[in-house]
């Protein structure tokens, strides 16, 4: 593992962290922008990362290809309630747990900064949207409700912009809910 890319990685996983917290902090997610990803400074996390570190895109996939699993997106998942994986048994599928509302809204912020780090100028307000819409593992078990919040939102930031997403969040966050269901 080269040293330059422990500190790359070091950096890298900071920035997001900082990106993550200010979206959280402008919606009003105070205690878990301050919290995010922490896990990701953890051993097992943290070298994993490292030693698969590219720069362009997250070492959980890189260290996929070449050893057939990720260690550290497993220790990831397993504490870090912003992921979809975190409430899912793959192995009691019909025993799912809903995420909830302050989570996902924590996990848009998070694809927003991820999209931004990795993509950088070639970022533009659809592309948390694309990544979503493409990612099949994901989608193929969410919830319809988490599915229909998660597109809601992140289609609100493609045609309306960051600023506004956040400001719809606050109001979203003000009512209690992020889409009200006809029925109630």
């Amino acid at each position: 593992m080269k040293f330059s890319n422990i500190i790359r990685h070091f950096l890298t996983i900071s920035y997001h962290r900082f990106k993550v917290m200010q979206l959280c902090f402008s919606c009003g997610l105070y205690a878990q922008g301050l919290l995010h990803d922490l896990s990701k400074y953890s051993p097992t996390e943290f070298l994993m990362g490292a030693r698969y570190y590219l720069g362009y895109r997250s070492p959980i996939g890189n260290e996929r290809r070449q050893s057939g699993r990720s260690l550290a997106f497993l220790h990831h998942k397993g504490h870090n309630r912003h992921h979809l994986e975190y409430w899912f048994d793959p192995y009691a599928p019909n025993r799912r747990i809903s995420m909830p509302d302050k989570y996902i809204l924590e996990s848009i912020c998070d694809r927003i900064a991820a999209a931004k780090i990795y993509l950088r100028e070639n970022y533009t307000t659809a592309s948390p949207l694309e990544y979503f819409l493409n990612d099949h593992p994901i989608t193929d078990y969410i919830l319809k409700e988490e599915y229909d919040k998660f597109y809601y939102l992140l289609n609100y930031l493609k045609d309306h912009g960051e600023k506004e997403l956040m400001r719809h969040i606050r109001s979203i966050r003000s009512r209690g809910y992020i889409i009200k269901n006809d029925a109630e």
